[in-house]
């Protein structure tokens, strides 16, 4: 999983900006929240005003599928790739991964977001592949790999580690393991905006109607029962029009398509149910403004959904300070963006914060202005 990254000059992040995920508590409570070992963070709130850099933090994590995977991105988001007021004209990242105990570092520069200037990978202190692109220069020790040549077999624009990720033959060893499990996580990375049905980056490619996603899994009885308990009662049947099958609401004297009658909160609500389907597939889920369309039980039912999910890290980015609450999460999966500074609820106070203290009026208060 995902235990820490660090961005720098990148769109409004214009110095050293880092997201820590192992900075854990010792809290009694809402341990589903973070790793079996109790050291990682696996479900977040992230709070900031307007223009803190929710949505570029979002971009920032995400930035690493644009070069190391084949899925859907959102390039027109990247077209302002660097800070304004920066010198600098490389855009610097680094990731920290713990697979199984194994700790593994990726980072690059880039100058554009498909521009790619040096990358590294290091597994348990070793450095495995480095790579300098304007040098043409580098190599891999993994075992297996050895032979292949990153110099000029292929495209310099390229990244090595795809290449060696899809390339190599590796042999069987944790090294490799670790290596592998990397990519396998960065493949299964997710990117959703429910403002945009077509906003998303990473895990697939190509679009699907929502309607189709929901029918073709056969869960249209299960969707109608998940708006159900969120208040809204459809009768929904499916019904093939122009060869397409589609959503609709059944009622007394007719039928009509379901978004025909959809509220802009059940759409954004379909548009979670549609995600939240293949959700026990992915490895890191990042959901921006995922209550924008919501009232406050809805979105804390959501969140309590999404707490539940196992062997997957979920961030959320939200406005709602209803949600601060220690029923519903813990003080160190709270995070605020401000100052071009990242920290959570535990690392912004001296005060022993228990169960039973309100997070909400203490964010108010002023408790958590460090």
């Amino acid at each position: 999983m995902l235990v820490r990254f660090q961005v720098e000059n990148f769109k409004n992040f214009k110095n050293k900006f880092v997201l820590d995920f192992s900075n854990s508590y010792n809290y009694e409570f809402n341990k589903e929240a973070i790793s079996k070992d109790g050291n990682t963070i696996t479900k977040g709130i992230v709070y900031g005003p307007n223009g803190s850099g929710k949505s570029n933090l979002g971009l920032a994590i995400f930035d690493i599928v644009t070069h190391l995977t084949d899925t859907n991105i959102l390039y027109d988001r990247y077209t302002l790739y660097s800070n304004l007021d920066n010198a600098k004209k490389r855009v610097s990242f680094k990731y920290t991964f713990n697979f199984d105990g194994h700790i593994l570092e990726y980072e690059y520069q880039k100058k554009a977001v498909q521009d790619l200037v040096m990358e590294k990978v290091i597994i348990d202190d070793e450095v495995v592949i480095d790579y300098n692109f304007d040098d043409a220069e580098g190599e891999t020790t993994l075992k297996g790999a050895e032979t292949l040549n990153l110099i000029s077999s292929i495209s310099n624009r390229i990244s090595r580690v795809k290449y060696v990720l899809g390339t190599a033959i590796l042999e069987n060893n944790e090294t490799n393991t670790a290596f592998k499990k990397f990519g396998e996580f960065v493949n299964k990375m997710l990117l959703f905006y429910c403002l945009d049905s077509r906003g998303y980056q990473g895990y697939t490619v190509g679009s699907e109607s929502l309607a189709k996603g929901i029918i073709e899994k056969g869960q249209v009885e299960s969707f109608q029962n998940f708006l159900k308990e969120e208040g809204i009662n459809y009768s929904l049947v499916v019904r093939e029009v122009d060869g397409q099958k589609q959503l609709y609401c059944k009622f007394k004297n007719g039928e009509v398509n379901f978004f025909s009658v959809a509220s802009t909160g059940t759409a954004s609500l379909t548009l979670f149910y549609y995600w939240y389907l293949k959700i026990k597939e992915l490895s890191f889920v990042y959901i921006d403004e995922f209550d924008a369309f919501y009232h406050f039980e809805l979105a804390n039912s959501v969140v309590r959904l999404l707490k539940k999910v196992k062997n997957c890290q979920i961030i959320v980015t939200t406005h709602n300070t209803d949600l601060m609450s220690n029923d519903l999460l813990r003080p160190d999966c709270y995070f605020e963006i401000k100052n071009n500074n990242i920290k959570c609820f535990s690392d912004k106070t001296t005060k022993d914060i228990r169960k039973a203290h309100n997070l909400q009026k203490m964010y108010k208060a002023g408790v958590f202005n460090e």
